[in-house]
């Protein structure tokens, strides 16, 4: 379905040409550090079949310390940051801001442009299983950086990026491309693209939170659901929040009106709306925030 294809890059070029435009005045990082990623890139075949032999790539990630005062407790705990389609925009960056302010660093991790992809716009050029093992590589990394705490690193999915957020709880999957000497803490996944795999059930046992705008037509809601549903049956700690008004992507303040995307072709059924939601933002950016201060240990 090529439209369908087309649309999710449109939305995410639209958000990335309003970069410059965000509402928030930003507090200032005390430092941000580029860090290479090597990787490979694979198909959705090869991710599930173990097959690492992919084509040689080299992304670049950005890793956003906190100020001063949150270093001085000693090794910092992390959050990476996993774009959906079309790249890292100023979306990402409040994030990592608002992350900062309860002395979280983070690493915006982008496969799409670190990738070498000139095409944002058609999701069949990388798999979202490909960014789950970029997702790991670079976890790897953080674990060995001397100023972050290899115990408390979590990772946090925006749509297209949520797959290696959530999915990268399977044990299966840690065992497979993990590395040996730590796993993510925690996974959290806004508007999330939900799915089945085998053995996803058997997870690393760490939490994962969900967020999720229950008239979202981008990314249903509906398999998200199913997905909780069969986690919490095999005991794993989580949740999802729904919120009744909210559409996809609704923590991008630079749409505060919602955006309508119709076409015509026969394999959509019906356009799709994205756009802010101030109410939803809020609870989802308080909420992530106190999950992080618990499992982080942050007094």
């Amino acid at each position: 379905m090529k439209s369908a294809i087309y649309v999710s890059g449109l939305i995410a070029m639209l958000i990335f040409g309003t970069a410059a435009y965000g509402q928030q005045k930003p507090e200032q990082f005390y430092r941000v550090q580029i860090i290479s990623v090597p990787t490979v890139t694979l198909t959705t075949q090869q991710f599930l079949t173990g097959d690492a032999n992919g084509k040689p790539a080299t992304l670049a990630g950005e890793l956003r310390l906190p100020g001063p005062a949150a270093q001085q407790t000693g090794k910092l705990p992390a959050v990476i940051l996993v774009p959906g389609l079309g790249s890292a925009d100023s979306g990402h960056e409040r994030w990592a801001r608002e992350l900062a302010s309860i002395g979280v660093a983070t690493f915006i991790l982008d496969s799409f442009a670190g990738g070498g992809l000139l095409n944002m716009n058609d999701q069949t050029q990388l798999s979202p299983l490909a960014i789950m093992f970029d997702a790991y590589r670079a976890l790897g990394l953080l674990a060995e950086n001397p100023l972050i705490d290899p115990a408390r690193i979590a990772i946090m999915g925006f749509s297209y990026g949520t797959v290696a957020a959530v999915y990268s709880s399977s044990e299966r999957f840690r065992k497979m491309y993990g590395p040996s000497t730590t796993q993510f803490a925690a996974h959290i996944g806004l508007y999330s693209l939900c799915r089945t795999f085998r053995e996803d059930t058997v997870s690393t046992g760490k939490p994962i939170r969900l967020f999720h705008g229950i008239p979202d037509e981008a990314t249903s809601i509906e398999q998200c659901r199913f997905f909780v549903e069969r986690m919490k049956k095999a005991g794993v700690d989580v949740t999802l929040t729904e919120f009744p008004d909210a559409l996809h992507l609704y923590d991008k303040v630079e749409f505060p009106n919602p955006v309508k995307l119709d076409f015509s072709d026969p394999c959509l059924e019906r356009g799709w709306q994205f756009g802010y939601n101030a109410v939803a933002y809020e609870a989802t950016l308080a909420s992530v925030k106190s999950f992080l201060r618990t499992t982080f240990n942050i007094k």
